[in-house]
């Protein structure tokens, strides 16, 4: 089946999901879940893979082994694309992520050298730019509170220096707009929009060498 949106009953299972993350409830909607939830996912996440690759979709499991929260079930449903992104679901409406959400140390290194450098820093600074005019948030996803070592407070990207990850992102709350299939088409004009930060990361940063990481 072709992918026509995700109607109001996958929201209505977040919002429930939220009020009641217990296994009762997730038993008594599961058909609820596969049917108005993770159909329309699958659906999509094939229609966007001649473009933007194949995908990974999440478990809706928690890993609750080494969290106070013991909730057993996550409140989205969420997968990422071979060639940079991230596509969620939850209560909130439908968002779309790309970039490196959090590097490891030898690619932190190679992104700080890199900002640090006038021509490739500020080609990331211009991308980012570019990317707020368009509407989609573009920061990190997490920063050091101090200086990183072996770096001047008042170098001009400071606060891209100190940035541990750096993503786009986009957020569309719940409308009727989420029931049909021209829903598909926000996600590929965002991924197709955050592409050249992709490309920045691609060409300064690169897998990990150490451990495993990547884009988003």
């Amino acid at each position: 089946m072709s992918f026509r949106g995700w109607r109001s009953e996958a929201i209505e299972f977040y919002e429930g999901l939220e009020a009641d993350n217990s296994k009762t409830y997730w038993t008594e909607n599961k058909r609820v879940y596969e049917e108005f939830v993770l159909g329309p996912m699958t659906e999509l996440l094939t229609e966007l893979a001649p473009e933007f690759g194949a995908s990974k979709l999440f478990r809706p499991y928690r890993d609750v082994r080494f969290s106070a929260d013991k909730s057993p079930y996550k409140t989205t449903i969420a997968a990422t694309l071979e060639f940079g992104g991230y596509v969620q679901l939850s209560a909130e409406g439908l968002g779309a992520g790309s970039g490196m959400w959090m590097m490891a140390p030898d690619q932190l290194e190679r992104y700080r050298r890199a900002v640090s450098a006038d021509e490739t820093g500020e080609a990331l600074a211009d991308v980012l730019a570019r990317l707020r005019s368009a509407g989609i948030e573009a920061a990190g996803h997490d920063t050091l509170k101090t200086v990183p070592k072996g770096y001047e407070k008042g170098h001009p990207r400071i606060e891209l220096l100190r940035y541990k990850g750096v993503i786009s992102w986009q957020q569309w709350p719940p409308g009727p707009w989420l029931g049909r299939a021209s829903a598909k088409d926000r996600v590929a004009k965002f991924f197709r929009t955050s592409r050249p930060l992709g490309e920045w990361l691609d060409a300064n940063v690169g897998p990990s060498r150490i451990e495993p990481g990547g884009r988003h």
